[in-house]
């Protein structure tokens, strides 16, 4: 139970995305599910959000934990008598399962202890990650949650619903897909890989898709995540699954940071574009 378990950045200026929170969330819920918070340690209430210690402690001290679920990038860790510990890992957290006498780490601000006597712990560097407790009830209505569009791996993602989420909008597809009021959990990796899969070019006007691409394009981001959920995630510096190993979807990437090198379905060469800020890779001939 006590070996390490935990999710980190997955390479600067980024954020672990949907398929390694999903990751973090089954890797975890075996060893947690059943035990109760007996302890709440605050050491840095500095994160990107103040936190607020009181409610912290009162709503998790002495709960057992229920199970664990994932909204968007958000990690829930459901506790009886209706509250949820609410975690972000932001650009460089990891959720950590240890033993009690494991040493307290450089950035570690927050520990819970469990019943078992091992410790859960929060560290996070670069302090732009969340931790905070709601009652399970307001989930959907708080501010954090209230403005997130729709989870990609649901029933009710296909191509008729983004194309009539985009109704009457000229964005880049990929912009579209990357923004959270539309689709959850999408990062740069995924989309980019998504888009591949689908032909579609990742700078094409969500106003000139066709129905028919609309249901590759849903079709490919479910299994480009899918696939990432099983092989552990991606690394590309320092995320570690739920048993402290490298996830490999990095290894399957068929164009993201692939710039100038062969597409492996045609041999043109991969191209990259910087949209909003973000690296964009691409085939010209695959991808229309």
């Amino acid at each position: 139970m006590l070996g390490a378990v935990q999710a980190g950045a997955v390479q600067a200026g980024a954020v672990p995305e949907l398929p390694e929170i999903e990751v973090l969330r089954m890797g975890l819920e075996p060893w947690l599910v059943g035990e109760t918070i007996d302890e709440v340690v605050i050491r840095n209430t500095a994160l990107r959000e103040k936190v607020d210690v009181r409610g912290l402690r009162s709503g998790t001290l002495g709960r057992r934990i229920t199970s664990l679920g994932r909204r968007a990038k958000y990690l829930l860790v459901h506790l009886d008598g209706g509250c949820t510990l609410v975690v972000h890992l932001g650009m460089s957290g990891r959720l950590t399962l240890a033993a009690a006498s494991r040493p307290v780490e450089k950035h570690e601000h927050a520990s819970f202890t469990l019943s078992s006597g091992g410790t859960l712990r929060f560290r996070d560097p670069r302090r732009f990650g969340l931790l905070f407790v709601l009652p399970t009830a307001d989930l959907t209505s708080d501010r954090h949650f209230s403005h997130l569009g729709v989870e990609p791996l649901e029933p009710s993602f296909d191509g008729v619903f983004l194309r009539d989420r985009c109704r009457g909008r000229r964005a880049p597809v990929k912009s579209f897909l990357m923004d959270a009021r539309n689709v959850v959990g999408l990062g740069n990796i995924y989309v980019t890989e998504a888009l591949y899969r689908a032909g579609v070019h990742p700078l094409r006007s969500v106003a000139r898709i066709s129905r028919l691409r609309w249901d590759r394009l849903a079709v490919s981001i479910q299994a480009v995540l899918e696939q990432a959920i099983a092989e552990g995630g991606t690394t590309l510096r320092d995320y570690r699954n739920a048993e402290g190993g490298q996830g490999y979807f990095q290894v399957s990437l068929a164009v993201y940071g692939r710039e100038r090198e062969e597409c492996g379905a045609c041999g043109r060469t991969i191209r990259r574009v910087v949209l909003a800020g973000r690296s964009t890779f691409y085939c010209p001939r695959c991808q229309r």
